[in-house]
This record gives structure tokens, sequence and C-alpha cells, in this order.
């Protein structure tokens, strides 16, 4: 035990990178959760649409929309969200997945639906990034 806290002491910058790193993970983890939405996979998301219907929401902005989606997502940007829920009540009883970019600006769309009164929210961790990254297919809008 004298030889770990020696260890610590002599490698202290080593030491608090791996504590700030460590409570950064779990921040993240807790705020996500605690938020009422969880992040899932690119494969976590495609057995949600295959095996319970979910409905993908893409918020990002017009023509990153069009450069590429998922198949069948709804365009809804996070700017307007609140002012377009009344679209989105056909799907209320169905699981949500919010998209975005890389998976940050999502949150704050799950974080709306969920003050809204919608229960079953994910997000796309990583974001259309991770779903391009793991070679799912998209679709384009003709300009």
């Amino acid at each position: 035990m004298a030889d770990f806290l020696n260890f610590l002491l002599d490698q202290w910058i080593l030491s608090t990178a791996f504590v700030v790193v460590l409570l950064m993970l779990l921040i993240t983890e807790l705020r996500g959760s605690s938020l009422g939405f969880k992040d899932l996979t690119p494969a976590e998301v495609v057995r949600l649409i295959n095996r319970e219907d979910a409905v993908v929401i893409d918020v990002r902005d017009e023509a990153d929309y069009k450069a590429g989606h998922i198949v069948n997502a709804l365009h809804l940007p996070v700017g307007l969200m609140e002012a377009r829920l009344g679209e989105l009540e056909p799907y209320r009883e169905r699981p949500f997945v919010l998209v975005c970019r890389t998976g940050q600006v999502a949150a704050r769309g799950c974080v709306t639906l969920k003050k809204q009164g919608f229960n079953t929210i994910y997000k796309l961790s990583g974001g259309m990034l991770a779903w391009l990254g793991a070679d799912l297919p998209v679709e384009k809008v003709d300009r």
C-alpha cells in the first residue's frame, strides 16, 4: 500500500488526469440517464427500428439532412422542435431516436421531448458520423 501511495505522489499529474477523466465519464453517463434518455450505438438503433418501429428524428439543418440521413428519418431541426411538436403526436407511443452530426445537439432535442411528455427517447451516440462509420445506409434528397 505504501508503494501505491508513493506512486500516486510521484506521478501526481498522471494520477490527477486519471481521476479527471474518470469523473468526466461518470458525469456523462449519469447526465444522460438522469435526463431521461439513453445513448444507443448504431447497431442498437437498427435493432430498435426493426423490432420496435422506432421513429428516427434528424435534428440537423436542412442542408445536412438533404446531404444524407437515416432512411425514413423525419427532419425536425432542434431549433424548431417546440414549435413543431404536433407533427410527432401520431408517433407518441413509439420510441424516438434523435440524431445529429456528432450526438451532442440531439441531447437538447431529447430534453425537449422529455419535457413535453414523450417517454421512450434515445440518442444516437456519435451521431451521423458514427452511423456512417458503421457503413449503414443513408438516403439523400435531390436538391
